[in-house]
């Protein structure tokens, strides 16, 4: 595949010792999914019959991994032995722009593992994949609601010239970040069984804020953006 047919991640965890941590990221840019290292090996625990989330519509017959951990296994690894709080400069390039944060393990984290999950093959996470495509490192949780329904309204326009029915109501969105929560919280119980430290722990937790906060938000009819058009 070719540079023109990928869009490309760059995250690079800079350590107030001088030691750097790099992770590529590579997404077909037809259809945003995650782009394998073919020599990424499997981590046994990452087998989708160990800790599979209850809401998960795959199944251990058809496949052997849970496609969030197959992908995240060796980022784990990494980040074993270091605590959520550790303070890092992270800095993300992207073919666009270049973002830069002084902040923790657990924010660049976080930041970074929502490539990888909506990317991965998830079906409960791939419903949010669009957002991927204008990638927001370090984002705010009203940055994170403002993109998401965002992103959610599009849909619903496109699904509208094409005569189909459209939820303009945002109940779908609501439905669809409750099943993440759902994924969240499978997905921490499994990095607690391996976790040393708690950074891998705590950047699920943040992702799970704002998987909760964004149902109450619609629900309150989105009441802390309206300003943003008064």
């Amino acid at each position: 595949m070719s540079d023109q047919d990928l869009i490309k991640f760059k995250y690079s965890f800079i350590f107030a010792d001088g030691r750097t941590i790099d992770f590529s990221i590579s997404l077909d840019a037809h259809n945003l999914n995650y782009v394998a290292d073919d020599n990424d090996v499997p981590a046994e625990w990452a087998k989708l019959e160990n800790g599979q989330c209850p809401n998960c519509t795959l199944h251990s017959a058809k496949i052997d991994y849970c496609p969030v951990c197959l992908r995240i296994h060796n980022i784990l690894n990494a980040f074993l032995n270091t605590a959520s709080y550790e303070k890092v400069k992270v800095i993300v390039q992207a073919a666009e722009r270049v973002y830069s944060s002084d902040t923790t393990i657990q924010k660049g984290l976080s930041s970074m593992l929502g490539i990888y999950m909506v990317t991965c093959g998830c079906p409960i996470l791939s419903q949010i994949k669009p957002m991927v495509r204008y990638h927001l490192p370090f984002a705010s949780l009203e940055d994170t609601i403002y993109r998401a329904a965002s992103s959610y309204l599009l849909r619903q326009y496109f699904l509208h010239i094409k005569g189909e029915e459209a939820d303009w109501n945002l109940k779908g969105l609501v439905d669809i970040y409750r099943q993440i929560q759902t994924v969240n919280i499978g997905l921490m119980e499994r990095f607690r069984a391996l976790a040393k430290k708690d950074a891998s722990v705590n950047a699920m937790v943040l992702l799970d804020i704002f998987a909760k906060e964004l149902p109450y938000s619609i629900e309150e009819s989105l009441k802390e953006l309206e300003y943003l058009f008064s």
